[in-house]
């Protein structure tokens, strides 16, 4: 696969060791991988310094996935804001430590409020998590995530809203989300570009696109779980046809739930 589109999982396909971890991407041909703590913390410093290392090395890009509950945007202050700017603390901590491009976390809720006040609440504490991180030499980006509730925060016309206030913090489209919240809208080329180009207008020169991508089930225009590519209505050809649009080069992350869905989104992206 030509470099201009780096690709790979959305979880460290071997963890035994950093060398193991590297040779699993490469023998599945894999120059992306995103580090996977939605669930729990499992990569210390050490791994992560050597898996970063040796992922530059093989022209792997490595982005870090904060846990779920690791969102910004709190309605109150308390136990639960304190928690989530800890999770993103270490998730900087360890991006910082492997080199990654950048930390992917999920934007919140709106929690019973306007629009307007869940993006400035999630603003407002992005600022102070900021200060934090920068104190510790932890500044590293991150990426907002779109997600795939219809009535929920997390829009892409909110995640580049987000960004485009916060010069460090970067778009991340997750077309299965988008695809989920149109009704199976994203069959066309023209809409995945029309999305990367509200991200290319936010993003910094030299970044690439962070893209998350997998099939998808879907109820009621709400994400219901990620499907083997093929068993619904999601499909790679047109994302590959947007991005040709675009000079920017892009990091895609496959969320599918085996490795051969993986594979073909992969074949079609390099073809």
């Amino acid at each position: 696969m030509a470099r201009r589109i780096h690709f790979g999982p959305a979880r460290v396909p071997e963890r035994d060791t950093p060398e193991s971890a590297v040779s699993a991407l490469l023998e599945r041909g894999y120059s992306a991988c995103e580090i996977d703590f939605e669930g729990r913390f499992w990569m210390d410093y050490p791994f992560a310094e050597r898996f970063g290392q040796l992922a530059r090395d093989a022209d792997i890009v490595l982005s870090v996935h904060a846990p779920i509950a690791g969102f910004m945007g709190h309605a109150e202050r308390g136990k639960k804001l304190n928690m989530a700017v800890g999770m993103l603390d270490h998730s900087a901590g360890i991006a910082k430590a492997a080199g990654a491009e950048l930390v992917v976390f999920h934007p919140g809720f709106l929690l019973g409020r306007s629009r307007e006040d869940a993006i400035e609440a999630v603003c407002e504490q992005l600022g102070e998590l900021r200060e934090r991180l920068e104190a510790k030499d932890r500044g590293v980006p991150f990426g907002i995530e779109v997600m795939g509730r219809v009535r929920e925060l997390g829009s892409v016309d909110d995640v580049v809203e987000i960004a485009g206030r916060l010069g460090w913090v970067r778009p991340v489209l997750d077309f299965a989300h988008m695809h989920a919240t149109s009704d199976g809208a994203f069959v066309e080329s023209r809409l995945f570009a029309d999305a990367l180009a509200k991200a290319d207008a936010v993003l910094e020169p030299d970044a690439p696109f962070h893209i998350h991508f997998s099939d998808i089930q879907y109820a009621n225009r709400n994400e219901t779980k990620h499907l083997p590519y093929g068993d619904g209505t999601l499909r790679a050809e047109p994302l590959a046809e947007a991005l040709m649009e675009f000079e920017r080069p892009a990091t895609v992350i496959s969320e599918s739930p085996d490795e051969a869905s993986s594979q073909a989104i992969r074949a079609v992206l390099a073809a």
